[in-house]
């Protein structure tokens, strides 16, 4: 059978949500720069980065800092803004891509580092760039089952290795208009940091609930975009069809359960400026309530929807209902909507 699978949850609510900036400025001109000479070879001109993707920055974390040590202080910073004892903590996932190596997790670091307490459950849960939301999904369900009281989810990205090891490879004499292309995705990505501290909404009536929400596969697109410790290759045409037309189907059947029409945010994963454009004129959705972060921060993979939302919370009204959207190469895609 095909069609969403929908959840609802009874009594979560967010009680912090944070972002870390990685402080290390990457223009997109400073990347056409360094490509200039394979641009000109292969007849093509350089500023599609910021001029197509809409991305004039991106960060890197400075060298000797990893991604890792930003997912532990966007992590302290939610702790200590939702006023929860770290002993109470039941559960931290880490939901990065960026790793480091294979085993073990980068969990068990974040968890050592931040002092959780040995009852704390940690592990990553990996799902491209849908894997925080579907942490904060699975917090909540086992916030909703009893099993733990507050549960912790974190994320830090580094792009700093695979664009530099991409910029090496498309500045080569041997760089082709197909590797250009191909690697063109690798270029739009970010680094950054962010984490989110979910508790019993019963005992924090002033947080933030967390209603529920849809999800959809796709996975028959698994192959558009294949990244390893060496390279990320995407194809980005077939990948951006693929995924205004899996939001579509999810949009048009989530219709039967939620009313999404009016929503007062609308926090989707940051890509690019055609991928929000297309998405937004599928769905109806009104541009200026989508805020952005990618122009300066690039695609910070599945940190991108927590840390849109943190720079967007000094913007929000007690009340206001935000929906949370990411799509994860695969395809996957997850809506799950907050009231304020």
């Amino acid at each position: 059978m095909s069609g969403n699978i929908t959840f609802r949850h009874r009594d979560t609510a967010v009680l912090s949500v944070t972002a870390v900036d990685a402080p290390v400025v990457m223009t997109s001109a400073e990347f056409d720069r360094r490509i200039g000479e394979s641009y000109e070879r292969n007849g093509l001109r350089p500023g599609m980065l910021a001029k197509l993707a809409g991305i004039t920055e991106r960060r890197w974390w400075p060298e000797g800092t990893s991604f890792v040590d930003g997912a532990i202080e966007a992590g302290a910073k939610a702790i200590a803004e939702s006023g929860v004892d770290p002993a109470r903590i039941g559960m931290l996932v880490n939901t990065s891509v960026s790793r480091e190596h294979l085993e073990p997790s980068v969990a068990v670091n974040i968890h050592h580092q931040l002092g959780m307490p040995s009852s704390c459950l940690n592990f990553d849960l990996a799902n491209a760039c849908l894997g925080f939301v579907n942490g904060m999904q699975l917090a909540a369900t086992m916030i909703d089952a009893g099993q733990i009281d507050y549960a912790l989810v974190v994320d830090g990205e580094g792009s700093r290795l695979p664009q530099e090891n991409a910029l090496r490879r498309l500045s080569s004499p041997e760089a082709t208009v197909e590797d250009l292309q191909r690697e063109f995705a690798t270029l739009t990505l970010g680094s950054g940091a962010a984490a989110m501290v979910l508790g019993r909404a019963s005992e924090h009536p002033g947080a933030h609930r967390v209603v529920g929400g849809v999800s959809r596969a796709a996975t028959q697109h698994h192959d558009l975009c294949v990244g390893d410790f060496e390279q990320m290759r995407t194809d980005t045409t077939g990948l951006l069809t693929a995924g205004v037309g899996l939001a579509g189907d999810l949009w048009r059947d989530a219709g039967a359960e939620f009313d999404w029409t009016d929503m007062d945010r609308y926090i989707v994963h940051q890509v690019s400026q055609v991928h929000t454009r297309r998405t937004a004129e599928s769905l109806g959705l009104p541009l200026d309530r989508i805020p952005l972060t990618f122009p300066l921060l690039g695609n910070v993979g599945p940190a991108a929807v927590p840390i849109t939302l943190a720079k967007e919370v000094e913007r929000l009204d007690t009340g206001d209902r935000v929906l949370l959207m990411g799509i994860g190469s695969g395809l996957n895609m997850t809506c799950l909507e907050i009231v304020w």
